[in-house]
């Protein structure tokens, strides 16, 4: 089975940073081939036939499905004689619904047979990610969505009324998980010092009863 930290910390050793999502999802492919050679990864791979429902990664040896999210906050590094610009992302909430929802079309899988677990994985140079907010809960959009350290995932999770009918649009619907995760932030890469420097990741595993 994929041991997503041990895979994690492995690849941040020539990997600190990505210039894109896309380029993620294929260096983690690399890493987790290189390390499971066995293991047949997939990229955009559809595990269940009757759904259009694709995965980032698809693991075929394990029954692992993985999804990824790469949020950047501006940042730029020269690495290995590389150019690395990373661009200001924000609609951090937005974003945080986008993760939850990797979650939740994890937990729809449980069904297929092929499937035996699944991991959502999040990369941020954002601390608005991982840090508990400043402003009161009553005060903001998405108070039920937040992802910071120690946060319970569960439930229905849903937009407050403050959030504007433009940042709800096409992400109406709560999302509704029927597991209960913890916010684990785990460190990825610190380059130099610098600011927007440091890496985190939290990686969600859901796992599917008897199929563990």
């Amino acid at each position: 089975m994929l041991d997503i930290e041990t895979t994690m910390r492995e690849l941040s050793r020539d990997r600190p940073l990505f210039h894109s999502e896309a380029d993620f999802q294929h260096a983690l492919a690399w890493q987790i081939r290189t390390a499971m050679p066995d293991c047949g990864v997939r990229l955009e791979y559809r595990p269940c036939s009757d759904q259009r429902m694709y995965v980032d990664l698809w693991l075929a040896g394990d029954g692992v499905a993985v999804e990824l999210k790469y949020r950047t906050r501006k940042f730029t590094h020269m690495h290995d004689g590389e150019s690395f610009e990373l661009r200001n992302q924000a609609a951090n909430p937005v974003h945080r619904y986008e993760f939850l929802k990797d979650i939740q079309r994890l937990e729809r899988l449980s069904g297929v047979p092929e499937v035996r677990a699944g991991f959502a994985i999040l990369l941020t140079n954002d601390d608005l990610y991982w840090k508990e907010p400043e402003t009161a809960y009553d005060q903001t959009i998405d108070p039920a969505l937040r992802l910071h350290e120690g946060q319970r995932l569960e439930g229905k999770m849903a937009w407050s009324e403050r959030a504007s009918a433009g940042t709800r649009k096409g992400r109406e619907a709560p999302i509704l998980l029927s597991g209960s995760y913890k916010a684990r932030w785990r460190n990825y890469a610190a380059i130099n010092g610098q600011p927007c420097g440091e890496f985190r990741y939290l990686a969600i595993r859901t796992d599917f009863g008897s199929k563990r």
